[in-house]
């Protein structure tokens, strides 16, 4: 029974047959040079775009978001120029088109964590342009014929949107990181997923595994306890889903708002059709991203009614475009940082380009008109009360009447009050980010995802401080989604909490089965512990035995 570990996404469990994917081809040793192999290699990357661009129309949501942004990679006239340089220097086609996706893999790398995270899409291209420019399949996962694990190096987004819903119960990574493209689509999609597991592409296809991500591990030729462990676990969650229902609320009826993270449009509308109490979380910067300009004031109204249409009188907050060097636009002129995360982002990106947030305020202010609802409407990466005071006093000229900011900056959470203060309605706990910024490790750093744990008591420390204001407090960050987490995160003041919709009958659960003061103990139990395992030891010893069995 060897066992390997990971970092966990979410907190399902799954027992499967392993399907390793195959390395992708790579360009052959010495391979001769073919300066005439230009149209050649620029018929494969076209292929590939198109391939993408098929997949992403039938993909929707956050996996279409994604194909899209990778198709255009695939585009890239910069790329194929590269690609032309290094064939006329006299590399083989293979080569060429691989060291020039690496050229640009370097500058990516350099370029923020929302660049970084694209090297893992632009590498699955060369690794289909390469296949076809050696006339082989493209890489990607094999069919499959029952319930299976899918295990990979690491997953691209073409791979993640061709899987098999109804087949694939798990995902191992050996890269990747518990913000990474995999481990969101894993998310949305309620698929239990480890990331960071070294050595698991040394499974052999078709040994039966169990994946545990609440306990981060991955174990092969799993006992018979095991696997009827996990099989009650998952009967559990599948009874919860099809049965419990309406608002959140703690055992002895505290409100806790149960809320959906969307990210497209379309996310939206799907989100509207499922048992949530409305938005916690809409990114609106997906509608800016992979643009030649910005969206007008007219396409933005549309965008922005539809998704107060999908909901009707539920709470939508919408979070004001978060962009900047760590998530460039081509529209606006971003000058080089040494580090994008502590740069010109977020609501700091109005100071050089105050047009962007002007036009997106009214547009919003104008979806309200025309819809009769009002949006909840934040500002990421506010810092200050000064910031917080001219974000609420530009929204409410422009006819917003509810107005807050995200926590994301541990200034933010430590000078919570004078924040709301300044002008606030609400706040929402940016849990990644504030994460991130109090342990001073990138998100993007596998190496240092034990730093990366929403559990470590520093965060907690954050959350309690955010948590004693006398305004709404939320939290929209991946750690709602874990239902021991969820209830700590009441019993520090939280009231509303937003995540993937499949996960919301399970943290339902959790309140429905835990009153306010144990949710208050498990809390203060948390926040006294000296690291991120010892604070959820800690919690779990209050909580009721089935919340743990989730």
């Amino acid at each position: 029974m060897p066992e390997l570990s990971g970092v966990g996404v979410g907190s399902g469990a799954a027992v499967g047959t392993a399907v390793v994917l195959a390395p992708p081809a790579r360009p052959p040793a010495a391979e001769p040079a073919d300066p005439g192999a230009g149209p050649r290699v620029r018929e494969a990357f076209e292929a590939v775009a198109a391939t993408l661009r098929e997949r992403a129309a039938s993909a929707g949501g956050t996996t279409a978001e994604v194909l899209q942004a990778t198709a255009l990679m695939a585009a890239d006239p910069g790329l194929l120029a590269v690609v032309d340089q290094r064939l006329a220097a006299g590399s083989g086609p293979a080569t060429a088109v691989d060291e020039a996706v690496e050229q640009f893999c370097a500058v990516l790398a350099a370029s923020g964590p929302y660049l970084a995270e694209r090297v893992t899409d632009l590498r699955d291209v060369r690794d289909r342009v390469v296949a076809r420019v050696l006339g082989l399949p493209e890489p990607g996962v094999p069919q499959l014929d029952g319930p299976s694990v899918v295990v990979a190096r690491d997953l691209a987004p073409a791979d993640t949107a061709a899987l098999d819903l109804s087949l694939v119960v798990g995902i191992v990574t050996e890269l990747g990181g518990p913000t990474s493209h995999t481990a969101i689509i894993a998310a949305q999609f309620g698929i239990p997923c480890l990331v960071r597991v070294p050595g698991a592409t040394g499974v052999a296809t078709g040994t039966t595994v169990a994946l545990d991500a609440r306990a981060g591990t991955l174990v092969t030729d799993p006992p018979a306890d095991l696997r009827e462990a996990i099989a009650a676990r998952r009967a559990a969650r599948e009874a919860l889903a099809a049965s419990a229902g309406g608002p959140g609320r703690t055992a002895d009826g505290t409100a806790v708002q149960l809320l959906a993270n969307v990210g497209t449009l379309e996310d939206a509308e799907r989100a509207a059709a499922q048992d949530v109490e409305g938005v916690g979380l809409f990114r609106t910067e997906v509608l800016f991203l992979d643009r030649a300009d910005a969206p007008t004031l007219a396409e933005q109204t549309e965008a922005y009614s539809r998704v107060l249409t999908a909901f009707g009188d539920r709470k939508v907050v919408v979070r004001t475009l978060d962009a900047g060097a760590d998530k460039p636009l081509a529209f606006v002129d971003v000058a080089a940082e040494e580090n994008p995360a502590l740069g010109v982002r977020g609501l700091r990106t109005a100071r050089r380009h105050p047009e962007l947030l002007d036009t997106q305020l009214r547009a919003l202010a104008a979806a309200a008109e025309r819809t009769g609802t009002q949006p909840w409407v934040m500002a990421p990466m506010v810092s200050t009360p000064a910031e917080a005071a001219q974000f609420a006093q530009q929204a409410r000229q422009a006819g917003l009447s509810t107005v807050g900011a995200m926590v994301e900056v541990p200034a933010a959470a430590l000078r919570a009050r004078q924040l709301v203060a300044a002008g606030l309605d609400f706040v929402s706990l940016g849990t990644n980010d504030l994460t991130q910024y109090a342990m001073a490790a990138d998100r993007l750093e596998g190496d240092l995802a034990d730093l990366l744990d929403p559990w470590q008591p520093a965060v907690l420390q954050l959350v309690e401080a955010t948590g004693q204001v006398d305004v709404p407090v939320g939290v929209c960050g991946e750690a709602a989604r874990d239902p021991l987490l969820a209830l700590v995160l009441v019993g520090l003041g939280v009231r509303s909490l937003s995540m993937a919709p499949a996960a919301v009958p399970a943290v339902r659960h959790a309140l429905a089965r835990t009153d306010l003061a144990t949710c208050r103990e498990m809390a203060r139990a948390a926040v006294a512990a000296d690291s991120a395992s010892a604070a959820r030891d800690a919690a779990a010893r209050s909580a009721d035995p089935e919340v743990l069995a989730l």
